[in-house]
């Protein structure tokens, strides 16, 4: 996968998984992962999956349907990678922290839904349920900052608390914040999230 690493300048704080929205590239959210955690190192990643030109990280079958199947098996791919760049860039797999962007956040959920200890946390900005209906892993130690739009008209209200109780109900502790705006990022969620980052994550 297309990625770009930067190694921290803080050897004890979690790497981050920065993990774009639709259209987006590994680039991205490397000015978001140095302000929600300046010392973090940071691994951005560029999804495999074109739709008309612009990389996403899984198919959709229309607006806000998933294709489950490559949900799957995009998920393990995303898994199998970061794995890898563990053993390549040397650091620590227990301590990622998954930081998503719309679809980038559906993808991290998706982490969290399916493998055990694949994240150590998780800031899912603006994400969806990614599926239902599954028996999720146990996430007693991990720590979710749910970001949501009390108007947005990708991700309604109802299905970040929807996700909210489902994350919960699996053990994560999970902070759900609201923004009044619609789907694009504000800076005061931003400041909210690494807020809780430094909260969970001290030193």
């Amino acid at each position: 996968m297309k990625h770009r690493f930067e190694q921290g300048s803080n050897p004890n704080a979690p790497t981050l998984l920065l993990l774009h929205g639709t259209g987006g590239t590994e680039e991205d959210l490397m000015p978001l992962g140095r302000m929600i955690s300046p010392g973090s190192s940071l691994l951005g990643v560029r999804g495999n999956v074109l739709e008309s030109g612009m990389p996403r990280f899984f198919r959709r079958l229309s607006e806000g349907v998933f294709d489950e199947e490559d949900l799957i098996f995009r998920t393990q791919e995303l898994l199998d990678f970061v794995n890898e760049q563990a053993e390549t860039y040397g650091f620590d797999r227990s301590r990622v922290v998954a930081v998503g962007y719309s679809n980038g956040a559906n993808i991290a959920a998706s982490l969290l839904f399916h493998h055990a200890d694949s994240l150590a946390g998780a800031v899912l900005l603006h994400p969806m349920v990614p599926r239902r209906g599954v028996t999720l892993p146990d996430l007693g130690e991990v720590g979710v900052f749910i970001g949501a739009g009390r108007n947005d008209p990708l991700c309604p209200p109802q299905e970040s608390e929807e996700l909210e109780r489902l994350l919960t109900g699996a053990g994560a502790a999970v902070d759900l914040h609201w923004e009044n705006n619609g789907h694009q990022l504000s800076r005061t969620e931003v400041e909210a999230a690494a807020k809780w980052f430094g909260a969970h994550y001290p030193g």
